[in-house]
């Protein structure tokens, strides 16, 4: 049995038109001999709608009842788009998380997928052309509804994929593909055939929207073949896939940024063993994702611990470090929510050389400032100034010839 999955967002399915040219796309693969499971986000707009009812209702809305409620925006698109594929004659039907079951844990708005039953769904395959599935719902070991957060419906198609074990996992969206970096933001920007699952990771982390961080943790798991594409043309996309010698061979393969972050500075903590436990521990307690830090010199058996943490979270941070000040033992506490990271990505890094100082050099004749840096084997990060976010982004495209999908050899 050959198998597709196809997943579609809320653009692509957001009115009756736009359905029947995902419509189009679905019967195309169907006449090619595939069975397929189409996955659908909820119509564009919807779930914020939703949500906004929970707020108008509560002023601290449960969480499970918000579940329950959300997923039926995906429930609406499945059932009217099956309603279009019976109308064409296709023997099909629409499946609900629970329905198949997709099982996850309870954490409601944010569930994490454990466990799909893989046999009920080859049943239903057996049975019926084309399955059209609701992305981005689950139900918990209680029976109980849960979403798996915002871009859940690509993480629902990527494992349905593969439990499955289907042949591709195509992810439609309104862009063509995966850039070199954001087009928007550089009009050199150019769409990439192949990236590995590991770069995709990286650039997903760093804010780029065009596949949720969770799917590809998925596929790179797994080893599903993902291909993002344009619902709204025929050309084809990128190929998220396993790494490869070719892929090694270029040096950088793409810019990412992210606006949505905020840099935090304890001034005169003590330097001495634990003092790093005591400030991080309570952040992942609540939650809060800390990721570049740097610790300066050490003086007087004083040093300043300076990190970053999302926008969203800096108020919660700070009421829980200050909460901490006596036993912690710094001075003060400083934030500055007017920066971004900004990331050069690509796993040739690993056998070559020269990435960071060719980055550093081209941002420094640019007069911009570097705040902080950190890095890994395929990923250079600085914290910058974000009014610069939109020159630096273009200047170190510029600098890696990225326009011109060369290879350049820094060794």
């Amino acid at each position: 049995m050959n198998i597709v999955v196809q997943k579609f967002g809320g653009t692509s399915v957001r009115n009756l038109e736009c359905q029947r040219q995902v419509m189009q796309k679905v019967l195309r693969s169907h006449r090619e001999g595939n069975k397929v499971i189409v996955v659908l986000s909820a119509m564009s707009g919807e779930t914020n709608r939703l949500l906004a009812l929970a707020d108008e209702w509560s002023d601290t809305p449960d969480a499970a009842e918000v579940d329950s409620m959300v997923s039926t925006g995906e429930q609406v698109s499945c059932a009217l788009f099956a309603m279009l594929l019976k109308k064409q004659g296709i023997h099909c039907r629409s499946v609900l998380g629970f329905q198949a079951p997709i099982r996850t844990d309870s954490a409601f708005g944010k569930a994490r997928i454990t466990d799909i039953n893989t046999r009920h769904l080859l049943e239903m395959l057996e049975e019926y052309d084309i399955l059209v599935m609701a992305g981005f719902q689950g139900a918990d070991e209680n029976n109980r509804i849960t979403t798996l957060g915002r871009g859940g419906s690509d993480t629902s198609a990527v494992a349905l994929a593969a439990a499955v074990d289907a042949d591709v996992c195509e992810i439609y969206t309104d862009v063509p593909g995966v850039f070199t970096t954001d087009p928007n933001m550089c009009d050199d920007a150019r769409k990439i055939e192949r990236i590995a699952y590991d770069e995709m990771l990286e650039m997903a982390s760093m804010g780029a929207k065009v596949l949720q961080i969770r799917s590809v943790e998925f596929a790179k798991k797994y080893n599903v073949t993902v291909h993002v594409r344009s619902t709204f043309s025929d050309e084809l996309g990128t190929i998220v896939t396993q790494e490869d010698e070719t892929m090694e061979s270029v040096l950088v393969s793409g810019i990412a940024y992210d606006k949505d972050q905020s840099q935090i500075t304890l001034v005169h903590v003590q330097d001495k063993p634990g003092v790093s436990a005591q400030i991080f521990s309570p952040l992942a307690e609540k939650k809060i994702l800390v990721d570049m830090i740097v610790q300066n010199p050490s003086k007087d058996g004083k040093t300043d611990m300076t990190f970053t943490v999302p926008r969203a979270d800096v108020e919660q941070t700070i009421k829980t470090l200050e909460a901490l000040q006596y036993e912690i033992g710094f001075e003060k506490l400083t934030s500055n929510l007017n920066v971004s990271k900004i990331s050069i990505i690509g796993v040739g890094m690993r056998n070559h050389s020269g990435v960071a100082s060719l980055a550093f050099q081209a941002l420094a004749d640019e007069n911009i400032n570097i705040l902080m840096i950190s890095t890994s084997e395929i990923k250079v990060t600085c914290l910058i100034d974000d009014k610069y976010t939109e020159l630096a982004v273009r200047t170190l495209h510029k600098a890696f010839h990225l326009e011109e999908a060369e290879t350049i050899d820094q060794s």
